[in-house]
């Protein structure tokens, strides 16, 4: 299925464009050749249960190449295909670039083990993971870390502004969570959060705290978290050259801020974007990951 979208170029001359609307291919592919990082169709539960495993377990690798890991921090949560009422969290305290998917634990929404590996996991990450999963249905994945760029934006208790092509993937999509609560191992810290990625946000500035992003699949919310650490450093670098006063911030308009925005922030887009870095994982781990080729048919 395709969607048209009208725009206009700096000439004012009126663009039309037949944009891919599948959540299965990508708007910004061009040729006629198969695209190999296109969302496979899984039909098989238990196939598509190891795919996102494997997914989760190249998300962290990927978070700790970027820098990431901050000791028993940060998580990623991954809603179970088979088992929808229970979802998958990484356990405490092992690096992020040694973690597989046989080392993820599998818990229910109330915190009881069920399956995978048998190892504590973060009881903070539990408790925002499991409300974001019951508040927003459509989020299968949640990524959270306490990244440095992250830490350092969220102390400043702004949105982002569309100062950069890729800062419009945010566009009318993230929100700031201002009441930080402290660590977050009461379940009203959880919720208040959860409450806060509103009906439709993928990504979340949490006030003195740091980043949290979402998806339907991992490699959706892992590029989005990636992403956004680097537009909190971009936004956070101009706006020290802003200070100066010898030049003028240039905001993108909306208009043009949700045109990109339709056509790069689509969940297949922001999946090829993270399977580039992914395969890189793939290629690093020593036969601990497996391709994402791997997984069509």
């Amino acid at each position: 299925m395709t969607t048209t979208i009208e725009t206009t170029n700096n000439s004012s001359r009126s663009v039309s464009l037949q944009l891919q609307t599948s959540e299965h291919s990508t708007a910004i592919a061009m040729g006629d050749f198969e695209y190999p990082y296109r969302v496979p169709e899984i039909k098989d539960p238990h196939i598509k249960r190891d795919w996102l495993l494997n997914q989760m377990a190249g998300a962290f690798r990927i978070f700790a190449r970027k820098g990431f890991n901050e000791g028993p921090a940060g998580h990623i949560s991954v809603r179970d295909p088979i088992e929808p009422r229970t979802f998958w969290i990484n356990p405490l305290g092992v690096h992020f670039s040694l973690l597989t998917a046989e080392d993820m634990v599998r818990v229910d929404e109330h915190g009881n083990y069920v399956g995978g590996n048998k190892a504590p996991i973060n009881l903070a990450g539990f408790k925002i993971h499991s409300a974001v999963h019951k508040a927003r249905p459509d989020l299968n994945v949640a990524c959270h870390v306490h990244s440095v760029w992250g830490k350092a934006f969220s102390a400043l208790g702004r949105r982002l502004d569309m100062l950069n092509q890729d800062a419009c993937i945010f566009y009318n999509n993230h929100d700031v969570y201002r009441n930080f609560g402290g660590v977050a191992v009461e379940t009203e810290e959880g919720e208040n959060i959860a409450k806060a990625f509103g009906p439709t946000n993928r990504a979340l500035i949490l006030q003195n705290h740091g980043l949290i992003t979402a998806g339907s699949i991992v490699g959706e919310a892992c590029y989005l978290l990636c992403l956004m650490d680097k537009i909190c450093e971009t936004q956070i670098k101009t706006d020290s050259v802003y200070a100066s006063g010898l030049y003028d911030r240039i905001v993108i308009p909306d208009k043009e801020a949700s045109f990109t925005y339709s056509i790069t922030a689509t969940s297949a887009n922001l999946y090829a974007s993270f399977c580039s870095d992914y395969e890189l994982e793939v290629r690093l781990s020593a036969g601990a990951l497996k391709s994402m080729t791997s997984y069509h048919e």
